[in-house]
């Protein structure tokens, strides 16, 4: 495949990004040097809709941005299939443990939040809707994960040093070989059923800091079941709950 369009150095250093052509608009481009790397690699970031060039430490950058040129028909193919930006606003629907709940927000209703079946109601200033409901579901995401790992933990008579939430964009959880665990907040988004497979995971790598025959066997008896289903649906659906933000 031949390049249809040119390359635009940004204005940026060197080092820190380019753009190239998408349908003759620019697109920006991540670019990231490594000592690891071989190859010019191109991915794209489901979580920012951001197209990322890896590429050997003391390779020519304008060369590689031809390279990537060249796979115009690939970025779009691949910028296609990204889910659509999802704001957390009034009337906005999302995934709360893998059922669809509606924002409403109510005028001159309380700022307090209140999950009534499938609706997520509040009040308070409008402007404020999408960060307020970010606030509370990441203290749901603290709240109900810290309670199933320790509760599975104490089943397995496993310590646990500490849970924490975050937003990471490459993983689901981690755990340190001195139990603490820390997971994404968005996992309260997904199915109860992939959400408890992801603490038995953590749980397992207590037993085993690896991803061994006996860290899987750990894992489907912590979990007192068959942990793939639930790894499938991450991988196929995963990337679709980074589409939410304030």
């Amino acid at each position: 495949m031949r390049a249809t369009g040119r390359i635009i150095l940004s204005t940026a250093s060197f080092e820190s990004g380019a753009t190239i052509l998408i349908d003759g608009a620019a697109m920006p481009v991540r670019v990231r040097r490594s000592a690891r790397a071989r190859f010019y690699r191109l991915t794209i970031d489901s979580a920012r809709g951001e197209l990322r060039l890896s590429m050997p430490t003391r390779a020519n950058l304008r060369k590689a941005l031809l390279w990537a040129q060249d796979h115009e028909g690939w970025v779009r193919a691949q910028m296609a299939r990204q889910p659509a930006a999802m704001r957390l606003i009034d009337g906005a629907t999302f995934p709360l443990e893998g059922r669809e709940v509606r924002i409403c927000w109510i005028a001159g209703a309380t700022r307090t939040i209140r999950l009534e079946g499938d609706r997520l109601m509040l009040g308070g200033a409008a402007e404020s809707v999408g960060a307020r409901v970010m606030r509370w579901l990441r203290a749901r995401a603290k709240a109900v994960l810290e309670a199933e790992t320790r509760a599975m933990a104490r089943e397995y008579g496993l310590t646990v040093a500490s849970v924490g939430v975050g937003d990471p964009r490459s993983r689901w959880g981690s755990c340190t070989s001195s139990g603490a665990i820390r997971y994404s907040w968005r996992l309260i988004l997904a199915p109860p059923d992939v959400r408890r497979a992801t603490v038995a995971h953590e749980l397992a790598h207590l037993l085993h800091m690896d991803h061994s025959p006996a860290f899987h066997a750990a894992h489907a008896r912590i979990l007192g079941g068959d942990p793939r289903p639930a790894r499938a649906w991450l991988r196929a659906q995963g990337a679709g709950l980074h589409r939410y933000s304030e």
